[in-house]
């Protein structure tokens, strides 16, 4: 147990090695938007977050249909079951204006998600 345990410390110390403590500060932070999707509508359906941050996505699928999250602004297309949830991450964002829908109920299924320096 000891010679595993030294061995797993040896491992980390030479991962580290070498690499400028700048890079794990600048790291950007997660957070996340929980999304619920109802009657083929997404709540909310104007989401604020921080720029430069990811965001971890929780969608709740609370219909009887499977939906497809999609953007283009986000370059993520992400299914959802009946009754299901799915957690996906985006970004980090740059400041700006990402729409979303669903794509097999585009005609209600609409969102925006509105990334700024806060």
């Amino acid at each position: 147990m000891r010679l595993r345990t030294a061995a797993l410390g040896l491992a980390l110390a030479l991962m580290t090695v070498g690499a400028p403590a700048a890079s794990f500060a600048t790291a950007p932070s997660t957070a996340t938007l929980t999304l619920i999707l109802s009657n083929h509508r997404f709540t909310p359906a104007l989401a604020n977050v921080r720029a430069g941050e990811r965001i971890q996505i929780e969608l709740i699928n609370q219909d009887a249909a499977t939906e497809e999250f999609d953007s283009h602004d986000l370059q993520v297309e992400q299914l959802v079951t009946p009754h299901g949830h799915v957690r996906f991450t985006i970004g980090p964002l740059r400041p700006g204006r990402y729409a979303f829908m669903g794509e097999f109920h585009p005609e209600t299924a609409q969102g925006l998600m509105v990334a700024a320096d806060q």
